[in-house]
């Protein structure tokens, strides 16, 4: 995910904490949390396998086998802060979508308080 990107979910978080946005369509919003949700699962168990390939071995002796060693730990460095950068973002987009699905439920909630005190 871009950092464009990135920066654009973030303050669409902040602007649905704020109660300035919020998606209208429970049903859409509930789709999206439960893709976030998977999504998350999914990267969760992504950046354990990246984790793993930060600890080889096996090389042997030789001065190149430190070389790869030390480069795998580099690239999988590399990689989990990407993944990091994913999962935050996915995060925000999950706080959109749960803001969302609880400004629309207290709107039904008020929507039938209104309904029931009219005479």
């Amino acid at each position: 995910m871009s950092a464009e990107d990135a920066a654009k979910w973030k303050g669409l978080a902040e602007q649905a904490r704020a109660g300035d946005l919020y998606l209208d369509d429970e049903a859409v919003a509930r789709e999206c949390l439960k893709a976030c949700t998977d999504r998350i699962a999914d990267l969760d168990e992504m950046l354990i396998q990246v984790r793993r390939t930060k600890v080889v071995s096996g090389f042997g002796d030789f001065v190149m086998a430190g070389d790869l060693t030390k480069k795998f730990a580099e690239q999988g460095a590399d990689i989990e802060t990407s993944l990091l950068e994913h999962i935050e973002t996915v995060k925000n987009m999950q706080e959109v979508m749960r803001l969302s699905i609880s400004k629309l439920v207290g709107q039904d909630v008020d929507n039938a308080g209104n309904i029931k005190a009219t005479p």
